[in-house]
């Protein structure tokens, strides 16, 4: 505890000197403002960005076409404590987001992610299969801490919001393609069209291609590189303003993608330091199984985007996401409003490992995964001048399978996997705020939950069930006061919760056929400071400070057990202390500045007689993103952008020691964009690279104690033109 008001006071002192500066800065008096105002949701209510009592941040759809953000991954290079890692199954289309040291490495079933992502309302589940497409998105929202009032269980590290464009709010049309080096070609369109004056209608669709990183050297024939991808993807919408006070908006989405495996390697402790510092006797595990057999290095790929692989079932990985939604909203008076959002969804990928990366049939782990699941969510909100309130109930439940048909293990095999699983889950919410004056407004919420799950096994040992249920309170209290420089102080408490988890990978059944068993509740309660708004005309900024502390929160940790990877749930109670700034400058009215940085510090309890740490979280965050307009004769524009990246290093599971080679090395990301602007604003031509430096680097490290699977990241260098043109818009 000492540790952290030490670094609450530091980072508290930094915080005070932002706002001195700043509202130092807005003695100056400038011209009207620069700046076009930000409405989000994150509270379920439309609210300016400065107004919301949390660390937020915000993309436009045209910001996120100017940074060259394409998914999720993209993302998280751009916001403070964000990290977003492509890990799972070897898939592309995986994204496992980790804020302020909170995520999941993992993708099976009974696995649920730390960070909640929502797309207009509706949770997504599952984060393998659905590879959603950034093409129709009105914006992002990336919410810092926990959520567990509004937005319930799996959110305890954060919330992604991503609202797409509402039909009939813009009528026109846009097409836009992008070709590039390593073979990128992308086209999609937008179309939003009133059909009656009571009916709209929007489309959106496209492709994005781009060649894969490397060959499968030894399957000539495979038909597909390593890390190759190819997307196909479409939404509908209807809104339709059934009466002055009624409305709805049905929608329906699909994606489908064909994509090569992602890229990784293997690497075979050749010295045996694994083993001497994980075993009493080094005789005991005498290097791995890898290196007992006779196999080394030598025999994986000498290029690491290469693939030595000798089984055609490992080259291809696919992903299949649909979708459909109705969202009713009903304005009851003028003070009492609800909104329904109803949702069914389908998921499925097809996926796997060849672990050893070499051409004989060692380690190899063919896959296959499905999720359905339905959401219900009913809101009732009002809005009566001072006091304001958001409530609701909601309902959830899912049902999934993993299956590894026919794996190799150590040789062995083949062997079958199987696991599956059911969740419901069901909440009542509320919170409230009051306008105590026009300058302080306080809140409060309580959640209750609800969740039961039911898993069934089979790692060779028989079918093997389980069932647990667990309910959980969770609140907020937050207090804002805006001063007179432009600036809101503010001031939270929050709580998450997730619900236990059964075990991954449950091998240990061969030692101890009790062993699946889900564990307890998780929970998170967050303190934090900040203060945001905008200081003077060309300035707009937000910081805040906080300390978050976790209760049995699991660690995953992989070892060898009977015929499979025993995967385990290490219960850790962690603390994370850390600091967010983000600001946007316009230096002139035409040369922009926008920076963001994130600090954060985690402490894990000593576990077992070793200290863990947390996986896949840098220390240091931060990005830089200069912008210059040149304006030319006849109103045409030439806009000029840099953006760039840094993640610290970090550690790829969470053990710390460096024998076991699990660290991944820091990162550093940049991306340009030169786009011409027609005088009339209709059409938009743009040289862009993505990742110019050709940095490559490493998503992902996991030590088995007999070898270290390395995930590299299937980003590298690109250049090319981007076309867009729109129609009305």
């Amino acid at each position: 505890m000492k540790t952290f008001t030490s670094t609450l006071r530091a980072l508290s002192a930094i915080t005070a000197g932002c706002v001195l500066v700043s509202a130092a800065a807005a003695q100056d008096n400038e011209s009207d403002s620069l700046f076009e105002e930000i409405v989000v949701t994150a509270t379920k209510r439309e609210q300016n960005i400065y107004e919301v009592p949390m660390s937020i941040s915000a993309f436009s759809g045209d910001t996120i076409e100017a940074q060259g953000i394409t998914d999720l991954v993209d993302v998280g290079k751009f916001v403070p404590n964000l990290n977003v890692t492509t890990f799972s199954a070897g898939h592309t289309s995986s994204a496992n987001p980790f804020i302020r040291g909170i995520g999941l490495q993992d993708h099976l079933i009974t696995t649920d992610p730390g960070v909640s992502v929502y797309v207009d309302g509706v949770y997504l589940g599952r984060q393998v299969g659905q590879n959603w497409n950034l093409t129709n998105i009105e914006r992002i929202e990336v919410l810092r801490g926990p959520q567990g009032t509004l937005y319930g269980r799996n959110s305890i590290g954060g919330a992604i919001n991503i609202v797409t464009k509402t039909p009939g709010a813009s009528e026109g049309a846009k097409v836009g393609t992008q070709i590039g080096s390593r073979g990128r070609l992308n086209a999609d369109v937008y179309a939003d069209t009133d059909l009656t004056d009571t009916l709209a209608m929007s489309f959106s669709g496209g492709f994005k291609k781009r060649d894969g990183l490397g060959d499968f050297v030894n399957l000539p024939n495979a038909g597909v590189e390593v890390g190759e991808t190819k997307d196909v993807f479409a939404r509908l919408a209807l809104g339709w303003d059934v009466t002055d006070d009624f409305s709805l908006v049905i929608a329906a989405d699909g994606n489908d993608g064909d994509n090569g495996l992602n890229p990784y390697t293997t690497l075979i402790d050749e010295v045996g330091l694994v083993c001497r510092t994980t075993a009493p006797d080094p005789t005991l595990c005498a290097n791995g199984a890898l290196y007992n057999a006779g196999y080394r290095n030598s025999d994986t790929a000498a290029d690491i985007y290469d693939n030595n692989t000798g089984q055609a079932s490992q080259t291809h990985v696919s992903n299949e996401a649909r979708g459909v939604s109705i969202t009713a909203n009903w304005q009851l008076s003028d003070n009492l409003e609800t909104k329904l959002i109803a949702s069914d969804r389908h998921s499925e990928y097809k996926a796997g490992l060849d672990d050893d990366a070499f051409e004989d049939d060692f380690l190899s782990f063919p896959e296959t995964g499905d999720a359905d699941q339905t959401s219900l969510e009913l809101q009732v909100n009002g809005d009566y001048g001072r006091l304001d309130f958001v409530s609701g109930l909601y309902y959830f439940t899912e049902e999934g399978t993993n299956f590894q048909d026919g794996f190799i293990f150590n040789g062995a095999g083949p062997f079958d996997f199987y696991l599956t699983q059911e969740v419901t889950s069901t909440a009542v919410f509320g919170n409230v705020g009051f306008d105590v004056s026009d300058r302080l407004r306080v809140s409060g919420g309580l959640r209750y939950t609800r969740d039961e799950k039911d898993a069934v096994t089979d790692v060779g040992t028989g079918l093997v069930s389980g069932n647990k249920d667990w309910n959980e309170v969770s609140w907020d209290l937050s207090a804002s006061f805006a001063m007179d420089n432009g600036l809101s102080v503010y001031g939270s408490i929050a709580s998450g919760y997730q619900s236990g988890q059964f075990p991954a990978r449950p091998f240990c059944l061969f030692g101890n056929p009790n062993c699946f068993v889900a564990g307890d509740n998780i929970t998170a309660v967050n303190y934090e400071i900040g203060v945001k708004g905008q200081p003077m005309d060309r300035l707009q900024m937000s910081a805040a400070v906080f300390y978050t502390d976790y209760d049995d929160l699991p660690y995953q940790v992989s070892t060898t057990a009977g015929v499979g990877f025993n995967t385990v749930n290490l219960i850790v109670t962690q603390q994370s202390t850390g600091f967010e700034w983000e600001n946007t400058l316009f230096i002139t009215d035409a040369f922009l500045f926008h920076a963001t940085l994130g600090y954060i510090d985690v402490s894990v309890d000593e576990q077992q007689g070793v200290s863990p740490v947390a996986p896949l979280t840098p220390e240091l965050t931060f990005s830089l993103s200069p912008e210059y307009r040149l304006a030319l004769n006849g109103g045409a524009e030439i806009t000029f952008r840099a953006d760039y990246s840094y993640r610290d290093d970090m550690y790829g599971e969470p053990s710390s020691d460096p024998a076991r080679f699990t660290q991944i090395e820091s990162r550093s990301l940049v991306n340009v964009d030169i786009a011409y602007l027609s005088p009339d604003g209709s059409w938009t031509a743009a040289l862009y690279g993505h990742n110019v430096t050709d940095e490559r680097y490493d998503n992902g490290r996991l030590n088995t104690t007999d070898y270290i699977l390395r995930i590299v990241s299937n980003d590298a260098s690109e250049f090319g033109v981007r076309f867009v043109k729109s129609f009305g818009l």
